[in-house]
């Protein structure tokens, strides 16, 4: 039986930090000495490169030319590895998962992204057991043969989500993620467990990288007293081609006639607007409720159950695309990778 290989690509984060004998100042780990840190590596039976970004980077100074970067590095290597594991800052690994999850079209191998609490180097650290388990996770083949998980995937505290339906939720617990919206692909006890009817099925379409991003995006918060002249401000702003409205509920706002009227006048001049809800569950059902009836009417996009940062990314991946007015919402409605569940 031929070893599976798996290429680890280290962008920073708090689970590639070890603190220097000497000096005690925490820095990023040689790569190249990760068994020294991570002995259990030896017995795995997996064959293990890597590659690191010549200056690592917090994951709140990641953003789409790192995930461009990312999926370039995928792309380049995608024939000689079996899968990939990302080590990545927890803080925006959300962000970096969904747009992983769509700028590798035809994705047919794991691509699991993972980082830790505590340093690796660390006595109670939670890197160890994250970062051998998304190895596990990315070199396993089901009985034909076949990569186990051959989507985006996210690897915390025992649990496999899918990328692009993945939510931090806390800045101090292990368990800093969840899915809301959709099932774990797989728990590790004992045994790992997997959920196959969770997990994307294996695609025939061809595997291509895509590298074109537009960050003509913005993210607009609904509160209760948010000021009609702070909605125009926003959606006034250059460059501005695409909104993700984070609205009450289901899916409702303000009726307050100035608020809407500011919407009305983005949507004259072209920008696109996706609407999404704040709760941690559930989906948006606009016009479910007069508060967001006149939604409809101003032709915003309702998001369904698509989370925040599935939103942006989506956004920006396909204004990258070109996609425009109409053809823009119209593939926003719909799936490209698991992002939504269609009603």
């Amino acid at each position: 039986m031929t070893t599976a290989s798996v290429l680890i690509v280290y962008t920073g984060g708090t689970i590639g930090m070890v603190r220097d004998p000497r000096s005690g100042v925490m820095r990023p780990m040689d790569l190249a000495r990760l068994e020294e840190q991570v002995p259990e590596l030896q017995a795995m039976g997996v064959r293990l490169e890597s590659i690191s970004f010549e200056r690592p980077l917090d994951s709140s100074d990641l953003g789409p030319e790192h995930w461009s970067r990312i999926a370039a590095i995928i792309g380049e290597h995608y024939q000689r590895f079996e899968g990939f594991v990302v080590l990545h800052g927890s803080d925006t690994m959300a962000y970096t998962a969904s747009a992983l999850s769509f700028l590798l079209e035809g994705l047919g191998k794991p691509v699991v992204l993972t980082g830790s609490q505590l340093p690796i180097g660390s006595i109670r650290t939670d890197a160890r057991e994250n970062l051998i388990t998304a190895i596990e996770i990315a070199s396993a083949r089901d009985e034909f043969g076949r990569p186990m998980v051959p989507e985006v995937s996210v690897y915390f505290e025992y649990r496999l989500y899918r990328g692009n339906r993945t939510v931090k939720v806390h800045a101090e617990r292990f368990q800093a993620f969840r899915s809301p919206n959709w099932p774990e692909l797989a728990e590790a006890g004992v045994h790992i467990r997997y959920d196959r009817s969770a997990i994307l099925p294996h695609r025939d379409r061809p595997f291509k990288v895509h590298d074109r991003i537009d960050t003509g995006v913005g993210v607009m918060r609904l509160f209760p007293g948010i000021r009609s002249t702070w909605v125009e401000g926003l959606l006034g702003s250059d460059g501005l081609q695409a909104v993700v409205m984070t609205s009450f509920g289901s899916g409702n706002g303000p009726t307050e006639r100035r608020f809407l009227e500011a919407l009305r006048r983005a949507r004259e001049r072209g920008i696109t607007i996706i609407n999404v809800t704040q709760c941690d569950g559930g989906r948006v059902e606009q016009g479910r409720y007069t508060t967001s009836a006149s939604f409809n009417e101003l032709g915003i996009v309702p998001g369904a159950d698509l989370t925040v940062e599935a939103a942006l990314t989506k956004c920006m991946f396909l204004l990258g695309q070109g996609h425009r007015g109409e053809a823009l919402s119209e593939r926003l409605k719909n799936p490209i990778a698991g992002e939504l569940t269609l009603a």
